[in-house]
């Protein structure tokens, strides 16, 4: 890994570990006093239930102890011909398993179909919202590292199966109805094509509104902030609806980016949503859905 995403990631790991307290002045009180500490306020609740926001990552950090399991799944592009709205079509999915080591901090592993990807992820939650508005806003830090595992042949070095992302959530839980957020992030690809760049900085933004107590519809939009000299990467999008039960969340979309793994999505989205509507060129989406359980 470049020196300079070792010290981003270090930048936001570490305050995860570290933490202050101001020393009491004990010669100003009196022997008669009793020493009361500052209340300590109460957190918001989690502004989202799962931890996936359709294509995106939420600021979601479970209780320390918490295992996770994730299955993501997208069926091939909707294209109108015979492929029975992209079920069979081909198809990518991956499989992860995510552990809280602290109340705090989750490190994660998974394994995606297309590419034969093995990723391995980090998840922090620096800022957590208060309910006395002392802290407004949820801010949590995302990065994972992936490795290509095709064969040799595809490659000249090792080090050009590695691939890097990371990303900063900050989200807002407004009211039992509504929360939103916000999520800058920079990929990067040891080897990419030519015409590409080896780093894509990016803007997601998206949000829930629930419907009813256990539904919720879900909205998840991600755009480029750099172009390429070709096949610069195409904004996502995405919206569907989520139901959601103690420990266990189900949601069900449509989206044009089918790469699961961020940084997939970031630098090789071609599909466009909005663009291709019409009788000569069908819509370029896929259905999708996520499952996560917890324990």
């Amino acid at each position: 890994m470049k020196l300079y995403q070792t010290l981003f990631i270090a930048v936001f790991a570490l305050p995860l570990m570290l933490s202050a307290q101001e020393p009491t002045d004990s010669t100003a009180v009196a022997a008669t006093d009793t020493i009361v500490p500052p209340a300590k306020a109460e957190l918001e609740r989690a502004a989202f239930q799962s931890t996936s926001l359709i294509d995106n990552q939420t600021d979601r950090v479970f209780s320390k102890g918490t295992v996770e399991m994730v299955m993501n799944h997208r069926f091939g592009l909707v294209n109108g011909t015979n492929d029975m709205i992209g079920v069979w079509a081909p198809s990518n999915i991956r499989i992860a398993l995510t552990y809280a080591v602290t109340d705090r901090i989750t490190v994660g592993f998974g394994t995606t179909k297309d590419s034969r990807l093995l990723d391995f992820s980090l998840k922090g939650a620096i800022l957590k919202q208060t309910k006395n508005g002392h802290m407004p806003l949820n801010v949590s830090y995302y990065g994972n590292f992936a490795t290509d595992t095709r064969p040799k042949a595809n490659f000249y070095n090792t080090s050009d199966r590695w691939s890097f992302f990371n990303q900063i959530i900050i989200s807002r839980y407004i009211s039992k109805a509504v929360s939103f957020q916000i999520a800058p992030s920079y990929s990067h690809y040891n080897r990419v094509a030519r015409t590409m760049k080896n780093d894509m900085a990016a803007l997601a933004v998206g949000g829930k509104v629930t419907i009813f107590p256990d539904l919720a519809i879900l909205v998840d939009s991600s755009t480029p902030l750099m172009k390429f000299e070709k096949d610069t990467p195409k904004p996502g999008f995405g919206i569907g609806l989520e139901y959601g039960t103690v420990g266990h969340a189900f949601q069900l979309f449509v989206s044009n980016s089918r790469g699961i793994v961020n940084q997939e999505d970031y630098m090789y989205n071609q599909n466009n949503f909005f663009s291709n509507w019409g009788p000569s060129a069908g819509p370029e989406f896929a259905i999708g859905f996520n499952i996560t359980r917890s324990w």
